[in-house]
């Protein structure tokens, strides 16, 4: 079995996913690792991806972005598994940073987060909305975070197997990183720069809104029911050495 798995999940992402994997597979090189894509695409993307060597798993007809994230988290095979967007937005040459902080043994999850500064390529709109997710988090949870719907992060894979997560609707990132803080897991977070999307954006900005409230506001009394101190991400300095 690979030490890591790097998994995506594509819906319709033929422009991009070819130079996301081989941004992927030179990041890796060396590497004990696999890249897992999860595909619900009515284009070519599926076929683009198994010809670059990705193992490709088709989910269609579509069944939501939770639970496709849920498949792509159950379904890797590594120690640890990595996540990122399939629209070259996050920068794949920080992944081996991402595994080896979990393989180390240091950490259970990782939170690379694009906001140390609002991006360029984010709209005003979207990093408020950001902000007020994270205070909302920091308020009601505990936990101190600037970014809770980052789409890329190290998860360790036994962490994952321990727990349950509700794959329903959109903003599944926002209950994979608050509810392990809950369950006293450790927890780290780096900055990482975010570029502008290859291809047409897929969020629904409301639905995606007002599940993450939902997710926020449901996980409170699951805070004072846990008997673990809620972990608080220790914040790691942007320029820390890449150890390969």
């Amino acid at each position: 079995m690979p030490a890591i798995t790097v998994a995506m999940i594509t819906l319709n992402e033929e422009k991009a996913v070819g130079k996301v994997i081989a941004d992927i597979q030179e990041a890796i090189a060396g590497l004990d690792a696999e890249i897992l894509v999860i595909d619900s695409s009515k284009d070519r993307t599926p076929e683009i991806a198994a010809a670059a060597g990705a193992r490709v798993v088709r989910q269609f007809p579509p069944q939501g972005y939770g639970r496709a994230m849920g498949r792509a988290l159950s379904e890797g095979h590594g120690d640890v598994v990595i996540t990122l967007d399939c629209d070259d937005t996050y920068p794949a040459d920080r992944i081996p940073q991402l595994a080896e902080m979990v393989l180390s043994g240091r950490y259970d999850l990782v939170n690379a987060s694009r906001l140390e500064t609002k991006p360029d390529s984010m709209p005003m709109p979207n990093y408020l909305a950001n902000w007020l997710f994270a205070f909302l988090s920091w308020i009601l949870i505990g936990v101190k975070t600037t970014d809770v719907h980052s789409g890329m992060r190290a998860y360790r894979k036994s962490m994952l197997d321990k727990m349950t997560f509700d794959p329903s609707g959109p903003a599944l990132p926002v209950e994979l990183m608050l509810k392990p803080a809950i369950a006293g897991y450790r927890i780290a977070e780096i900055f990482i720069p975010y570029r502008d999307r290859i291809g047409d954006t897929t969020l629904r900005k409301w639905e995606s809104t007002i599940w993450t409230f939902r997710r926020i506001f449901r996980l409170v009394p699951l805070r004072f029911k846990s008997t673990a101190p809620v972990s608080v991400p220790e914040t790691i300095p942007t320029k820390q050495e890449i150890v390969r």
